[in-house]
């Protein structure tokens, strides 16, 4: 069992939500070479500014994770910190060897040393 860890930043929009999250999960399933069958559950945070939509329902509507656990969970508010961010942390069965963690957009200040150029 592997972890897999991601964040993006997004307007808070329906249609910025939708975009941030299929981005971001298409390009952790693309790096990581794996497939929604190795995923065994995803848990998405958002920051308090992000409230228009889910993102679990973008991963269901647009990248098949239908029979994917999911759950969404409001950030800890803390100050100072990066606003309009959705994270996500995927446990899957994968036996990659080198994982890779997808941190994009304003994302990549949360971890320069794994961000995505």
């Amino acid at each position: 069992m592997k972890t897999i860890r991601g964040a993006i930043t997004s307007e808070n929009t329906i249609e910025g939500i939708k975009e941030a999250t299929v981005e971001l999960l298409s390009t952790i399933l693309s790096e990581n070479r794996i497939s929604q069958d190795e995923i065994l559950f995803a848990n998405f945070s958002a920051t308090k500014d992000i409230n228009k939509a889910y993102p679990a329902k973008f991963a269901r509507e647009c990248l098949n994770f239908s029979n994917v656990p999911m759950m969404c969970y409001q950030e800890m508010d803390v100050a100072g910190s990066l606003k309009k961010c959705i994270r996500v942390q995927i446990v899957t069965t994968s036996d990659i060897e080198e994982i890779k963690h997808i941190y994009l957009k304003g994302a990549s200040s949360l971890r320069p040393d794994l961000s995505k150029k």
